[in-house]
């Protein structure tokens, strides 16, 4: 019988925890997110991108914690696939006209800086606007739970903003803490505002209370009255 000749493995032995790791379902025609950014609502986009690109655990790729390799290194093939397919997947994830703008950006670190440029910047408009909504929202016909859902979007939008930044500094004088329960109270507040008139007698109840209920708590007594 002849020798059997020696056949190189050719399965992808690199271990699936590295970033440059390609899985089976990892293809360019994917689409990371049910709904294309159109160039509003950038802050709930981005949040879900970076929640799928994690999972994905190809984060390092628009953050550049993960830079090319030099051209003689016998990576540099595979990091530009990885680039490429998480480069697609921002394509898909948007809409054709904010694609066409982003297409030469060469990497996908550059077409994510490209967007966080332009719509990641909190403005003066962008704020008005959020919190026009804050304060014109009601309940309306919506039922408890359809109104609790849609303001906690606006407060998530709000916060998406940037615009209450968590100190990293640790400090005994408990101005954090301070800080977030006058945060709690103010969405309270703002959640009994938006109430229907039918509501009123429970509601001056939750108000009467000192101190006030958190509003996870004002929810399910709402949902029981």
């Amino acid at each position: 019988m002849p020798e059997t000749e020696n056949i190189p493995n050719t399965v992808n032995t690199m271990n699936v925890d590295d970033p440059l790791y390609i899985h089976n379902t990892d293809l360019t025609g994917v689409k990371l997110l049910a709904n294309l950014f159109e160039g509003t609502g950038y802050g709930g986009w981005k949040r879900s991108m970076l929640i799928a690109l994690s999972a994905k655990n190809k984060l390092g790729f628009i953050d550049g914690s993960i830079p090319k390799p030099s051209s003689t290194s016998p990576t540099v093939h595979k990091w530009q696939k990885c680039n490429d397919i998480v480069f697609s997947w921002i394509l898909n994830s948007v809409s054709p006209e904010i694609a066409e703008s982003i297409i030469y950006s060469g990497t996908a670190e550059v077409a994510w800086s490209d967007l966080e440029e332009r719509f990641g910047q909190t403005n003066g408009a962008q704020l008005y606007s959020v919190q026009k909504k804050l304060t014109e929202f009601s309940q309306g016909n919506n039922s408890i739970s359809t109104y609790f859902t849609r303001v906690k979007a606006i407060w998530d939008e709000f916060a998406g903003m940037g615009m209450n930044p968590v100190c990293s500094y640790t400090c005994n004088c408990g101005a954090k803490e301070k800080k977030s329960k006058f945060q709690e109270y103010q969405r309270a507040v703002q959640f009994l505002m938006g109430l229907n008139d039918s509501y009123a007698v429970v509601r001056g109840m939750i108000l009467m209370q000192n101190p006030l209920p958190k509003i996870s708590v004002i929810y399910n007594i709402l949902l029981q009255d």
